[in-house]
């Protein structure tokens, strides 16, 4: 899956002729190794997928199909680096996908650096790149937009004291002056805890020590998450605690299959209509049955993804240049509502704004099932 497809036709380095009816490749960057959160990358692959499925079963573009080449980032920035490197040697006509927000500033930079357009599908870091560029565009929300809406939920439960358990990252560290900057304003506090050097009964200690009513886990997935989840559970002190995961990471069905109904109960964002339309609807069915359970709001994205760049490729042509001119004029009826690109601020990017944001978790009486407990 991972290496390039040949063609009898193969496209020229600059990305910019191909003989009439030879495939148009495009880039697609997915963490499906660990330490990547592959289960996420194989949600996002699976929209990639169906979406080219889909374009080329239409009559593709123009009567050329469409080909992804795919690159595993496994989470690295380096190796993603050198990924956007290749594949914009090998001539693809534009580069789609990460799930990873370390990974996708590296890759949206290298791409800037190369003319070479991008389309991110699910990255949340606000600052995706250090200065504008308009090469680059993203469908998922910026982090500020959907962490705020999810601290609005906090505060909207009565959390007034709220702890964080977090990892050294760049994106942890967003999200916590995100959480830290709302909440203040309102009048609440953060707390943060550092997991770097405890184990998880340490943080427990932690937590009742600071009588925070909320924990927020701002880790990676299994460890040390699984491990906080546990001993939080089993802590008679922490009685009555919640344990919320901003992140996502109770959306897939490794946390339920880890933690059982441990992991029920913790709110988490997601990027999802509380309806799906037609559209959406017929995509989450076909979804299903490629993943063999139900679709992320991951692999809508996905889907999304090649939904726009596809709609830019009929209208703009295979152009690098074109295609990334064509942002701010792209109008598309995507599985969750109309997808329109703006500029907007502290992002660098050309953005989405805004996807429809949810606060769910998993009932604690069926974890099969979602409930939602707020949208932003």
């Amino acid at each position: 899956m991972s290496g390039m497809v040949t063609s009898a036709h193969p496209p020229r380095r600059d990305g910019t002729e191909r003989t009439a009816g030879s495939p148009i490749s495009i880039g697609a960057l997915v963490p499906l190794t660990r330490p990547g959160w592959a289960e996420a990358g194989r949600h996002l692959l699976a929209g990639l997928e169906l979406a080219v499925d889909e374009v080329n079963d239409t009559g593709g573009i123009g009567g050329s199909p469409l080909r992804l080449v795919v690159r595993d980032t496994a989470a690295d920035p380096r190796r993603a680096a050198a990924a956007v490197d290749e594949l914009a040697g090998l001539g693809v006509a534009a580069l789609v996908g990460e799930y990873h927000s370390v990974v996708a500033r590296t890759a949206a930079a290298r791409a800037d650096a190369l003319g070479l357009p991008f389309l991110c599908s699910s990255a949340v870091i606000d600052a995706l790149t250090e200065q504008p560029t308009r090469w680059v565009a993203r469908l998922a929300p910026a982090q500020s937009h959907g962490w705020t809406a999810y601290a609005d939920f906090l505060l909207g439960a009565g959390h007034d004291r709220i702890a964080v358990a977090a990892q050294p990252s760049v994106y942890w560290a967003s999200g916590t002056r995100i959480l830290r900057d709302h909440l203040a304003a309102r009048g609440a506090t953060l707390v943060e805890l550092d997991t770097s050097a405890q184990p998880a009964t340490a943080v427990c200690d932690a937590l009742a020590d600071q009588r925070a009513t909320a924990l927020l886990l701002l880790v990676g997935h299994p460890e040390p998450a699984v491990s906080i989840v546990r001993s939080v559970r089993r802590d008679q002190r922490l009685d009555g605690v919640l344990i919320g995961a901003p992140a996502g990471q109770p959306e897939f069905a490794e946390w339920a299959a880890e933690l059982g109904t441990d992991g029920a109960g913790i709110p988490f964002l997601r990027y999802l209509p509380e309806r799906f339309g037609p559209h959406g609807a017929r995509v989450g069915t076909a979804l299903r049955e490629r993943l063999g359970r139900p679709p992320s709001f991951v692999a809508f994205e996905g889907h999304d993804t090649v939904t726009v760049l596809a709609g830019a490729l009929r209208d703009h042509g295979i152009d690098r240049a074109r295609i990334a001119a064509s942002w701010p004029h792209v109008a598309v009826e995507g599985t969750r509502g109309k997808i329109r690109f703006t500029r907007t601020p502290g992002t660098g990017v050309w953005q989405w704004a805004w996807p429809p944001v949810q606060v769910v978790d998993r009932d604690p009486a069926d974890p099969a099932r979602f409930r939602i407990l707020h949208t932003g």
